[in-house]
């Protein structure tokens, strides 16, 4: 009877064993560290009403830290900052802090020296994973969080993925939402009348300041009576989308995807201006300059504004794609992507882009890149002084025009799998540096640069 009991408890034991021994999703806690720069320089400014320079500098950090919870789940915290100048933003207020009548030269072609010109962005995000006993359900579920001067930004959603025929297939959903709020900032010739009214330049921030007709003569007529501001300052989206994954064959994975968006609410951004062109003009700064206005020869006046950005309360938008990897030996694999876009604004848009990974040795891989991009112009835009004053939605951002741009990029990435190299008790598991050169031929051109640590808490 005692042998019996024995057999029994070892047996109970060994399925015991066998039921809970499972490889973890994750073995160690992972810390990544990502740093960007990102320049730009372009001749279509938003906040200018479309013309002006485009001179940006970011940047920005991120540190993502992965804890396993247990064999199964995966708890992951993702926190960023970044700071930018921007010579478009600044011109929000083209004068300095101390007021219209103290500027020496307003233009849009250079930053002003106001508190616009620069900001910072918070972000923080928490991401929950569970993954099944077999490895074959993955659920997830996030919540974010962001901030900046004039925006606050929260956000929720969840996901699930399904792996069978023996894990070469992969069918995945998801759905987010994001609650957000704007602070609206208006140019300061339209918060000004909008606190002060027609009598404006005699009582307000422009009180003693000279305005100028088109023909330099100095004029009271200036009145942006379009203008009223937003009622509503909410701006919601929400998205969905499904994926599905497939091993071809021993070379070839394809995935198809496609995302339903839609957003509510204040979609245009307050301080953007438009120009109408059957509006008279009028100028503040230096009249010598209104015949070059338009040109980087104007180094001292600035036109004020018929009205703000005005853009439908509702964006609906579906992109469709496809990824295709092609592995072509055991040095270079091909990473090809496609996706088709279309809204409810009359925008179409092609992406397509390759990277080829080459391994160089057993830690180094090089990847060059290439994407292209090209879009039709939104029913809403046209350039600076284009739009007529009975239009109800105008915009004069270049980011709605008709565009190609083109982008090229080459990355290198150090694995070191044994994490040999220390720093206290953080192993270095890679080390990833991109760069990339971006074109578009609106004149825009900007150069982005990332490099990323991957560490395992040892």
């Amino acid at each position: 009877m005692m042998a019996l009991l024995i057999n029994i408890a070892a047996i109970a034991q060994v399925k015991d064993s066998t039921a809970t021994f499972k490889k973890r999703v994750l073995e160690n806690t992972e810390v990544d560290v990502l740093l960007s720069y990102y320049n730009q320089d372009g001749v279509h400014s938003a906040v200018n009403g479309g013309i002006g320079s485009e001179k940006l500098s970011d940047i920005a950090s991120n540190i993502v830290v992965a804890v396993p919870l247990n064999d199964d789940d995966v708890l992951t915290f993702d926190v960023g900052i970044s700071a930018y100048t921007s010579a478009s933003s600044s011109n929000i207020n083209p004068y300095d802090d101390s007021g219209a009548s103290g500027a020496s030269s307003p233009t849009p072609w250079q930053a002003s020296s106001g508190a616009s010109r620069s900001d910072q962005l918070a972000s923080a995000s928490v991401n929950y994973s569970h993954n099944s006993d077999d490895r074959n359900d993955i659920w997830n579920a996030d919540v974010s969080f962001s901030n900046e001067y004039d925006y606050t930004s929260i956000g929720f959603g969840g996901g699930f993925t399904k792996l069978f025929n023996e894990k070469n297939t992969e069918v995945s959903v998801k759905a987010n939402a994001y609650l957000d709020q704007w602070r609206p900032i208006y140019p300061i010739e339209l918060r000004e009348y909008a606190q002060y009214g027609a009598s404006f330049q005699n009582t307000g921030y422009f009180s003693g300041v000279p305005v100028f007709e088109q023909n330099g003569a100095r004029s009271q007529a200036y009145l942006p009576a379009a203008f009223e501001p937003y009622e509503k300052t909410n701006r919601n989206s929400y998205s969905a989308s499904i994926s599905v994954s497939q091993i071809l064959t021993k070379k070839i994975q394809l995935s198809v995807f496609m995302d339903v968006l839609q957003q509510e609410g204040l979609l245009g951004t307050p301080y953007q201006r438009v120009y109408f062109t059957d509006k008279a003009n009028y100028y503040v700064g230096q009249a010598q300059y209104i015949p070059v206005y338009n040109t980087s020869e104007n180094k001292g006046v600035y036109q004020l504004a018929d009205d703000k950005e005005r853009l439908p309360s509702t964006h609906f938008k579906i992109p469709i794609g496809a990824r295709l990897n092609f592995y072509i030996n055991e040095y270079v694999v091909a990473r090809t992507y496609y996706r088709y876009y279309q809204d409810n604004w009359g925008i179409q848009a092609h992406t397509a882009s390759i990277e080829l990974p080459i391994k160089i040795s057993s830690s180094f891989t090089a990847y060059p890149m290439f994407r292209y991009y090209t879009q039709t112009a939104s029913d809403y835009f046209a350039p600076y002084e284009k739009h007529i004053s009975t239009e109800k939605y105008y915009t004069s951002d270049y980011d709605l025009s008709k565009f190609t741009s083109n982008q090229y990029g080459l990355g290198f990435t150090y694995t070191d799998i044994f994490t040999r190299a220390k720093i206290f008790v953080l192993g270095l598991k890679s080390i990833d540096l991109r760069l990339n050169h971006y074109t578009r031929s609106d004149g825009l051109s900007a150069n982005i640069g990332s490099l990323g640590f991957k560490f395992l808490l040892e």
